[in-house]
């Protein structure tokens, strides 16, 4: 059953399995901000990728003489989070280690995901804490996706990505094992605007490090409807929507896919976070809606 929450202008839903952004309607106008999910091209809408973010080479990693298994991106999303509180615009999700989840990532932990609305505006907020005694290291990213078109009578065509500074970057290609290719590509050419058309996205994921923009925004020159992603804190951004699906997923990601010659050690990850015993990690992002 999804946990509802709502002000006078956002009613947002959110499922407890992955702690999952479901839907985000505006109150004046019933739009729609998030894809369906329809799963004949992605079941998806928002999962949390955690504790890694992409595919591991071979499927594993190393760490302190042991091999471990992950999945892409990892468990997080395919768990039932406990239900905190809720209430007055926000709601709290929050799931712990287990042993089944020790078998896979050695660490114990604690991931708390907070929703927030002011306004307008909802704020995703995640608390990573080190529940154990020694030196944890992951990864955590988001994956939501937006629907696009977003008004009727419009096309995927008529939309655009917005960067908030004029960006001069390489995209990173994804091989057909899900790891980053040695070297990038030249994509974005001093520019801060990003058409969508349905072939953007016919490699897979436009993957992005170290972008010069905090905020990305979705727009249509045919209507006054869009949202701003803002992203700050995230060294990595990921762009990507399935074939001929309606939506297009802006991900801001601590942590990235390995790389073709990663040497599979846990604490030589491109991008992975490093956190002491008893100590506590958090990142947020936030969507305007109009």
């Amino acid at each position: 059953m999804d946990i509802k929450i709502e002000n006078d202008q956002l009613r947002v839903k959110i499922r407890p399995e992955g702690a999952e952004l479901r839907s985000v309607v505006a109150v004046d106008s019933n739009l729609e901000y998030m894809w369906s999910g329809d799963p004949n091209f992605w079941g998806k809408t928002s999962p949390v990728l955690f504790p890694v973010v992409g595919t591991l080479k071979n499927g594993s990693y190393q760490f302190a003489g042991n091999n471990y298994h992950l999945s892409r991106h990892g468990f997080a999303r395919d768990v039932v989070f406990d239900v905190g509180s809720v209430g007055d615009g926000s709601a709290i999700f929050s799931f712990q280690s287990t042993p089944k989840t020790l078998a896979h990532f050695p660490f114990q932990f604690k991931l708390t995901i907070k929703y927030n609305l002011d306004q307008n505006v909802l704020k995703v907020t995640y608390l990573v804490e080190n529940k154990g005694d020694k030196t944890m290291y992951f990864s955590l990213g988001a994956h939501p996706a937006f629907k696009v078109p977003l008004v009727n009578a419009t096309s995927y065509e008529d939309y655009y990505l917005k960067f908030n500074q004029e960006e001069d970057a390489k995209r990173w290609p994804i091989n057909s094992d899900g790891l980053l290719k040695r070297a990038p590509v030249s994509f974005l050419q001093n520019i801060d605007r990003l058409s969508l058309t349905r072939d953007l996205f016919s490699d897979d994921a436009l993957v992005f490090k170290q972008l010069r923009s905090t905020k990305i925004s979705l727009k249509s020159s045919l209507h006054d409807h869009g949202l701003d992603f803002g992203f700050e804190g995230f060294p990595f951004l990921g762009l990507w929507a399935a074939r001929n699906a309606d939506f297009v997923c802006i991900e801001p990601w601590c942590g990235v896919a390995d790389s073709e010659d990663h040497d599979q050690v846990l604490e030589t990850k491109e991008g992975i976070e490093t956190l002491d015993a008893n100590r506590s990690w958090t990142r947020a992002w936030e969507v305007l809606f109009y």
